[in-house]
Parts: C-alpha cells; structure tokens; sequence
C-alpha cells in the first residue's frame, strides 16, 4: 500500500446499500434486456420464382418480434429494387397465428431443459427449426409438442400469418431433435425416451425404430440409448444430434444413420431435483477423467414402405464387425452424415487423447441384419462382398490436441475410385485452414470379413491431393457452428475467419479450382457473423463493433459474371438497427502488447467513468482464460458484458485479457496450456495488469480483484493462491477446483489422462492449495448453481472443506435452484447485487 507523501491519492468508489445498488442493476438490465437476443438467427433464403413480382427472395429466420418475450418463426421480403437514397428497413412478418410456443408457465422437460443448458440457450420460444426447401416445410419444438406449417416449397407463398399443426403421437415424453427426411418430407424422425422414432405426417402413421431403451425410472438399470448425443459429446463436442437421415431413398426404402450408446460402465453422479420440496436427486451418468467412457457403435435403421407411404417393415442394421475392431483405439463419433447422394454414411473419428482424427466413409453394404441366430449372423457376413469395407479418406495427427470442426465439404463423386472434398485441418500448420482434398479409394485386397483380416487392414486411402486454399498466421472459423458455402458453378467457396486481424471476424470469398487471391467481403471496424444465399447474390451479416451495437443488414454482390471473384457487396436492406446505447455506456479501448512468452496479448479496458487525475482506481481483472474463448475482440460487449461497463460507471477500472489458452490465435497459443492448466495463464493477466498500470496512471495496482466464472472461476482461485500479492480479492464462479472431477471429454484433451500427468492434475486442482490462500478475511467470495451438472457442487463443496480444514476464511453464496449457466434473472440480478457489494466492502 502507498505510504510515501507524494504517492497518488487513491480514488473510493462510493458505498451504496444493498436497496440502493439493487436500483443501478435494475437500470442497466432494463437496457440489456431491450438488446439481448433480439437480433433476428437461422436465415433461411428462398427464391422466388415469379419474374413479374416486386421480390427477389423471401428470408425466414427467428427472432423476437417488438414487444414479445419469446423467440418466433418470422419472414421478411426482400425487394429486386431499392432506392438508394432512402435506408429500407424489412418488416418482420409473423408466420405463426398467435401461437405460444413457450410451455405454459415455461416448464421444460428435463431433456430440454438440459439441452437448454448444453447450448447455452437463453431464450424461450422456437429455439430452432428444420426446413425443406422443395416442399416448404417447416418442423420444429414447442409447448412440449412438435408442429410443422408450410410456405414457400412448390406450393408458392401464402401471404398471412398461418396455424402451424400439431403432430399427435402416442409417445409418452417429450419428442426431442425432430427432423424432416430429405428424400421425402411427408417422414419425419424424432428421440423419444433415449429411441429412435418415425413419423409419417400425412397418415399420421408412427413407428418405434429402436429399442435400446427400456422406459424404466432407473439410469442404472437402463443404460442404451439410440440416436441421442451423450452429456460430453453435447457439452465437449458440440454435437447435439445421434441420428442422420440419409439423402438417398432408394423406392419404397429409407435409411437413417445413428449412434448407439452403452453407458453401463459410466459412472452415476447425484444432482440435486430441481423440485426442491420433492427432496430428490437426478441420477446423471458422467464419465470423470481417466475412467470409463461410453461403448459406442453406427448403425443403420431402415423403413420400408408402401406407395402410398404405408410402413411395410422395419430393420436394424448393425457393422458387419463390431466398431472396435474395424477402428481399434477409437473413442468419439465427433461427427457424421451422409455424402450427397447417400453413397455414403461418414464419420469424423477421434482416439481418446484426442490427437488422431480419421474421417471415415462407410458403405451402407457394410451394415447387416441384426439377427440373434449366430449361424445366420455367419451366413450375412460372409455375404458381404469383399470389395465392401470402411475407407479412411484423411488422418491428422497432432502433438497437441484436435479443436473438432464443422467444416466438411463432399463433392458429387466423378469417379468411383475417387473422392474430393473440402476440409479444414489446424495441424497441419498450426493455424485453422481451408483445404481441397482428393482421396483415392482403394485399398490392399482383404481375404474375407474375420476379425483377424480386419485388423490386420490398415483402411487408409492414399491421398490423391491436398491442395491449400488459404495459408498464414491467422484462422479460418471452423468451430461453434461455423460453416462454408461452396458455390459449385463459379467455383469459389466462401468462408468467414480472420485474415485482416485475430479481433474481427471477416467474410471472405476464395477460388477452390485455382487458390489465389482472398476477397473480404464485408466491411473492416466490425466483426461480422453471415450467413449466404443459396444462390451467391446476397449475403446477410450480424455486426457490431466495441462502441456500435449490433445491426442486421443484407448486402447484395454486384459485378461481373465473368469475374464473381471480384463481386462488390451492396448495401441492399436491413433487417435490424443498432439500439441506442445508455446514456452512461463508455466503449471499452481495445490494447495490445508484447507478452513475454513471445506472442502479442490482446486486452480491453473499461475507463472509470469519473476519472480524476492523479488518482488510482479500484481494479477488476475479469477472466475466463481457458481454451475455445476469446473475450477481445471488436465486438459489442453491452449485452453479455454490460455489468462491465456499470462497474466503470461506479469508478472502477475494469481490465480483460485473452492470455495464452484463448482461441483464435493458433494451435501453439492455445497449446500453452497441454498439460499444465492453470500454470501458464496467471502469468500472461499479470503482465496485462502491469502493463495497463503503465500506460493508464489511473489503475490501482493495491487494489485489484479477479473475478470470472467457470475456467474465469478456476483461474480467479488460481490467481489468489499464487499472487495474493497482486490481488486483493477473488470472486470466482462455479469453479472447477480439482480436475479429478471434471469429464474425460474436456480434461484429458487438455490434460490427458490422471496416470500420465499426475503432477499437471495436482499443480491445477486449486482445492489442493488452499494453504496458500491469504488468512484475511473478506478476500476470497465463491459463487456456486446447487443444481450445476456441468461443474458439480462437488467442486464448490471439496473446496470448502479444504479451507475449513485448512482454517481459511471464505464467503459462499450458493444459488439453490441454477445450474452451471445463472438463467432466473432474480438469481442473475442477485448475483450482480452481491458482486458490487462484495467489492464496495473490500476492496
């Protein structure tokens, strides 16, 4: 602490009461709430194709129309003229009559409320849909029911809103996942209790294609399931579907593909109800690092049927050899689908230190009858022609880990001994880039289907060409949901990443057939989010920058067709403006500076608002740190981020920083953490700190806390153990504290399994520590969502029993009725209380 006469006086943020602070959160969310989620998603553009009329493409999506709190099916129409000097704003146009799609009194299903909660969904209503274009048909989830509604497919457009039907089942249980089957629109499939279903929505007709499940009220007893993504490929993989119907629906046949799953050697976790009064727990199967994992499997299920839609037969199919012998040491499905023309199933294959990837294609002749004769099992197999086996087209190994990707790209195949496809590998040079491959499929002759033969083929295809279409120290997105549109007549394939700078993402355009030059498409001092046009006329982006918020606009690409490379985007309408920022919002100012491990940081700082010279302010490092988050970049940070922004009103400083372990840098930045978590990125935030100490005179560097939530939460504890020095308080939010604990999918690719890293596990496991912690009180507040299945309680609990027994002092605020994500807004507006509070008493 400064002591000295000349030292700079220190700046104290004003003490509210609790009433009182309750007040300034209640303002701030009133605003976060006109801007949060509203920004129209999930653009779907169809042609129109009547020449004589005044537009070009009808746009569906969803959003959340003025004035309503629920997520709709909405359209907007896009005119073939504009005038240019007049801003058009596209009315949203809603496609549903009155319908609620919000359960009543917005009660989920357990399986949807944990959906909810893997995809990080805020909103209610009609979270996503299905569409077909041919038919127009749209399927989707609501009230806890299914409904389909019909525009704009071969029947043309109807103009006013319509009545979406509902699709009666028989079903017990939510029906979750719905989706339309490509080849013929009148099936649909569904999950319904852990199975796999079918459904013909014009008879009415429904059919159970699975029965893995039992239906029994006991995880332990009930451990299969079909066609359903596991707690850690949902949460790890983001792979949020088990089943794929194939394109191809060979007459009176079609084929879906799915997972099968057994979990019985998966360990049982508790979790308190959240019927609380019930005083039950929810039973969860969660694989802990270094212990067992799901067995799983592909099969096929096929449908026969009438002409007139009829179901004939159903038939289960199952790999003419068990998964793991046609693919030893193969432990994730990290994704799959079909080709095109259903030639093919395909899977992306990971080993479980996730550093060996296989893309595999699968012969649908590869499956047989599931049969319970084993001299008929015999007689199947030996049916299989030997020409039928997997092919693996493409292998990327690292010494790091594999970030799973969204991006695979089949073409039409020209030649049956061949395969080119477009793919994005990371490995390769370090940074996320676009690739067109070709593969040859052939391999060294296989005697017949026994095991030994199988394992003894190694099913790799020798690659043809990998020809690079973009290259340098930069990435192309290929995560979260992120996607490529291949336009297959020009050639040219558009894709969004960050060639101009790590802090903005870009659309860009590039030449598949001859690489060369990279065109951006849309404009620099934002980052954008797009979505293309089936045809490649129009493009819509989602932008924002650090001091504009979020607009939603069309552009048009105009120019030559001789040279579609070189289109020039147009401004042609916009769907959303930029809301009005609070009166007392100040942009945070983007910094960078040389770190010392060798690589630039990139950090961002909130301003006190009521700076006054010479005087040092009260400090926040917000965190998060861990791997596949970036928190910098030139985006608007008002609607996660807007509690910042109230504590520089308050007159805090507040600091963020994305260290080494943040994505979007490359491999080698975000491999800093291989085996050491928590070791690396205290480090590179205090250099931050001490850096914007040095160019703004006004941080208060004896006055510092460090809050964050989950890994932020992690590394707020990590940063009071081994810099109790530097900062003053921690907050940490539903922190992981003892690896140990945490599931195989995220802590063995990062830490690899317990027996190989023992020392990287206990230098992480922050509630092995806590003698280190500081013995003053009011320096250390823990936050915890009792229900959490993600970061167990456990975590929180082990903890505190640590420091009880340790004799530390600590504040608890437990959220009873949250999980991992804070979702009630009385919890989040308590949350938000209780941090200024902490922070106006003690720091």
């Amino acid at each position: 602490m400064q002591g000295s006469e000349d030292a700079p006086k220190q700046f104290f943020v004003e003490k509210h009461s609790w009433e009182g602070l309750r007040d300034i959160i209640h303002s701030s969310r009133k605003y976060s709430g006109m801007i949060v989620n509203k920004a129209p998603h999930d653009f779907q553009f169809v042609q129109k194709r009547d020449e004589s009329g005044p537009h070009s493409h009808r746009l569906y999506y969803l959003g959340m129309p003025y004035g309503s709190r629920e997520n709709s099916l909405l359209y907007s129409e896009i005119p073939k003229k504009i005038r240019k000097e007049a801003l058009l704003v596209l009315s949203w146009k809603q496609m549903l009559d009155h319908f609620q799609a919000t359960p009543h009194h917005g009660v989920y299903s357990r399986e949807e409320e944990l959906l909810r909660e893997r995809k990080r969904l805020g909103v209610f209503g009609i979270t996503s849909y299905d569409y077909h274009a041919q038919s127009g048909l749209f399927l989707f989830q609501a009230s806890n029911s299914l409904f389909y509604c019909r525009d704009g497919g071969h029947n043309g457009f109807i103009a006013s809103p319509m009545k979406p039907v509902e699709i009666k089942t028989q079903c017990s249980g939510t029906r979750m996942d719905p989706k339309i089957s490509p080849g013929d629109p009148s099936f649909i499939a569904f999950i319904n209790n852990n199975d796999l279903w079918v459904a013909n929505i014009e008879t009415g007709e429904e059919k159970r294609l699975t029965f893995c499940h039992q239906g029994l009220n006991n995880v332990k007893n009930d451990p299969k399931s079909a066609g359903v993504a596991t707690f850690v490929i949902q949460e790890e993989f983001d792979r949020f579907t088990g089943y794929w119907w194939s394109p191809a629906a060979p007459e009176g046949k079609k084929v879906l593909l799915y997972e099968e799953v057994d979990e019985s050697e998966v360990e049982i976790i508790h979790v308190p109800s959240p019927a609380l009064e019930e005083r039950k727990a929810d039973a969860y199967r969660y694989p802990r690092t270094g212990s067992k994992n799901p067995q799983i499997t592909l099969k096929l299920a096929e449908i026969k049927q009438t002409i007139l839609g009829r179901i004939v037969s159903t038939q289960d199919k199952e790999l003419v050899l068990p998964f793991t012998t046609l693919f030893p040491g193969v432990e994730y499905i990290a994704r799959a689908g079909w080709t095109r023309d259903g030639k093919y199933a395909w899977a992306v294959l990971l080993d479980r230190s996730q550093q060996r990837l296989q893309l595999v294609l699968l012969p649908p002749a590869l499956f047989i009858p599931v049969v319970d004769d084993p001299a008929r099992r015999q007689e199947n197999m030996e049916a299989v022609p030997e020409s039928v086996h997997p092919f693996i087209i493409y292998e990327e190994v690292t010494n790091i880990w594999i970030n799973v990707h969204d991006i695979f790209y089949p073409f039409i195949q020209t030649k049956d001994d061949e395969i080119t496809f477009l793919w994005v590998n990371e490995s390769k040079t370090g940074f996320c880039h676009l690739y067109r491959i070709t593969s040859f499929l052939q391999l060294e002759k296989i005697s017949k289907h026994c095991s030994d033969c199988f394992k003894k083929t190694n099913f790799r295809c020798p690659i043809k060409e990998e020809v690079p279409l973009t290259s340098g120290e930069w990435e192309v997105l290929a995560r979260h949901g992120s996607k490529i549109w291949v336009n297959e007549a020009t050639k040219l394939v558009y894709f969004q990443g960050t060639k101009d700078t790590p802090l903005e993402h870009h659309l860009y355009v590039v030449s598949y057939s001859a690489p060369g030059d990279i065109v951006r498409l849309t404009k620099s001092g934002f980052s954008h989010s797009c979505s293309v046009s089936p045809n490649f006329d129009m493009f819509i982006s989602h932008y924002s920058s650090v001091s504009t918020p979020p607009c939603v606009h069309v552009y048009k690409l105009l120019g030559s067709d001789s040279d579609p490379l070189h289109k020039q985007p147009e401004f042609w309408a916009s769907m959303m403006e930029a809301s009005g920022c609070p009166s007392d919002y100040i942009p945070p100012e983007i910094f960078d500076f040389p770190g010392k491990s060798g690589f630039q940081l990139y950090g961002m700082v909130y301003k006190p608002h009521n700076l006054i010279p010479d005087r040092k302010h009260p400090t926040i490092l917000f965190v998060y740190g861990g791997p596949q988050v970036q928190l910098v970049n030139n985006s608007f940070k008002g609607v996660k981020y807007l509690r910042l922004n109230t504590l520089a009103s308050l007159g805090y400083a507040v600091v963020v920083i994305d260290g080494r372990g943040s994505c979007q840098r490359g491999l080698k930045f975000e491999g800093a953490l291989k085996n050491k978590m928590g070791q690396v990125e205290i480090e590179d935030q205090v250099e931050g700190l001490q850096y914007v100490a040095e160019k703004y005179n006004f941080v208060d560097l004896s006055r510092v806390a460090i809050h964050g939530w989950s890994y932020g939460g992690f590394l707020s504890l990590m940063g009071l153990i081994h810099r109790p020095n530097i900062f003053k308080v921690a907050i940490a939010g539903a922190p992981v504290t003892v690896w140990m604990a945490y599931d195989t999918g995220y802590t063995e690719r990062y830490m690899d399994v317990p027996e190989n890293n023992q020392q990287g596990y206990e230098a992480g496991s922050v509630a092995l520590h806590v003698d280190k912690l500081p013995n003053e009180p009011n320096r250390l507040l823990i936050l915890h969502g009792f229900l959490d299945e993600n970061v167990h309680f456990f975590h929180t609990n082990f903890l505190v029993s640590q420091l009880i027994r340790a004799g530390k002092p600590y504040q608890l605020q437990i959220y009873p009725n949250e999980r991992h994500s804070i979702r009630c807004p009385e919890s989040g507006e308590h949350y938000e209380i209780m941090l200024l509070y902490f922070l106006q008493q003690h720091l």
